[in-house]
């Protein structure tokens, strides 16, 4: 049996006047390495401030979330399966960057997005109806290696039709990243600088009763070539679907879940660009006991194929099952 911790964060945030807020989160159960576990780091840092009296209009400066992906953009206590999608996540690891970003909501749709949250119905936060953004594209807690930054921009619009709630949105981003860790004696492209451009699509159903989490995109990014051993700039392209049906039982709520989830493509963040071929199904089930302490079993059937300069024929198969509890303060 093995113990270990999936997230140990805490909060500091405040109003500092009208216009102005602050959020600070530490991590202090990150895993630097597979050997290295339990280390403490910043995952936000970052200030909104607000153009209007309303707060309507506003710019968050600082290390956040980059608004690209709506799984992305949920917290770890909202979302049901225990990892993001390979898909949409391999475009921002960490789902972090240092940069500016706007936020632009009506007061309506930003309170439909605060009740999409704390209702239980696995919302993504206020992200704004509209968001547009510059930042490193190196990801969080990583020194930016060029003078190039990335650009983003998302439409997310919630609508209520009859009892249910439905959200559609797109977004699209584009960018250089320089990669940060590559074998010795693979090829790369001179000053290992490769273009990084992406466009998605999400459509959500929210669960009242019935559930559905849809997203797909397509782009093109660095990725390993094992006939040529080298990195090139390559398409891309994967999603997922996720559907769900919430139970209340008194005080209990039950989730079960189903996931597909598929990837073609490379992850620019690890060793050279690794190269992804992966096909998962995930079988799930939440209880949530209180709205501080919930469990979660998954279990997964996956089909991955992921290969670097050192390791070129490495595919992988195999069923697993996963078991977590959280507590929520």
């Amino acid at each position: 049996m093995i113990f270990s911790f999936v997230e140990c964060v805490s909060f500091f945030y405040g109003q500092l006047n009208p216009r102005v807020y602050f959020y600070i989160q530490p991590d202090f159960a990150s895993a630097p390495s597979s050997s290295s576990l339990h280390f403490a780091q910043l995952r936000d840092a970052y200030f909104d401030v607000g153009v209007d009296s309303k707060s309507e209009f506003r710019f968050r400066i600082g290390q956040s979330k980059v608004p690209y992906g709506f799984e992305n953009m949920q917290s770890s206590q909202n979302r049901l399966p225990l990892d993001r999608a390979d898909a949409l996540n391999s475009a921002v690891s960490n789902e972090r960057d240092l940069g500016v970003f706007f936020y632009w909501a009506p007061e309506s749709k930003r309170k439909l997005f605060s009740s999409l949250v704390s209702s239980g119905l696995k919302g993504s936060g206020d992200y704004g109806v509209l968001g547009l953004g510059v930042y490193n594209g190196q990801t969080a807690n990583r020194p930016e290696l060029n003078s190039n930054k990335h650009i983003v921009t998302r439409v997310s619009y919630p609508f209520e039709l009859k009892s249910q709630i439905i959200e559609a949105g797109i977004q699209a981003y584009k960018g250089k990243v320089t990669l940060a860790s590559t074998s010795s004696g693979v090829g790369y492209a001179t000053d290992k600088l490769y273009d990084d451009e992406r466009v998605a699509g999400t459509f959500v159903l929210y669960p009242k009763p019935f559930g559905i989490l849809a997203e797909y995109n397509i782009g093109k990014g660095p990725e390993f070539n094992k006939w040529s051993d080298s990195i090139t700039t390559q398409r891309l392209k994967g999603g997922f679907i996720t559907a769900s049906y919430k139970m209340d039982f008194k005080n209990n709520i039950v989730i079960p879940f189903v996931r597909y989830q598929t990837y073609q493509g490379g992850k620019k963040h690890e060793l050279d660009a690794r190269s992804y071929r992966l096909k998962e199904l995930e079988l799930g089930i939440e209880w949530q006991m209180t709205s501080n302490f919930e469990l979660v079993a998954m279990y997964t059937m996956s089909s991955r194929r992921y290969e670097d300069f050192e390791n070129q024929n490495n595919y992988q198969r195999g069923n697993l099952l996963r078991l977590q509890a959280q507590v929520n303060f």
